[in-house]
């Protein structure tokens, strides 16, 4: 089992930045990926950045050049550096943790809101 602790969630006007952080724990050594997903009101969830114990990184189109995902190592927090942030990306912001056997993690998410 993997426990995902999500924080750094806000509120900012459209231009500003915000970084989330998620912490994992439990079995950390079965985690072969790790991301960032955000639903918006209405709206599926969608994914908005994953990165691999590699270091591989991959990006919803509508972040790249703006949103930076990162990790130092396996016992690290993800991090999600968000700059340039307009209203559309307002949204809950959820840490997900793919693990082995295909087991899927989800943190219970922090709510991001940009206004204009």
């Amino acid at each position: 089992q993997v426990q995902l602790v999500e924080s750094g969630g806000g509120m900012v006007q459209a231009g500003g930045s915000l970084r989330l952080s998620c912490a994992a724990s439990g079995s950390i050594f079965s985690i072969n990926a790790m991301g960032w997903y955000r639903q918006a009101p209405g709206k599926q969830r969608e994914l908005v950045a994953t990165i691999t114990t590699r270091g591989t990184t991959n990006y919803a189109d509508s972040v790249k050049g703006r949103f930076t995902i990162s990790r130092d190592n396996v016992k690290s927090p993800v991090y999600l550096q968000m700059n340039s942030l307009k209203p559309e990306d307002t949204a809950v912001y959820y840490c997900n943790a793919e693990a082995t056997y295909h087991h899927d993690y989800w943190g219970r998410g922090t709510q991001v809101t940009v206004s204009s």
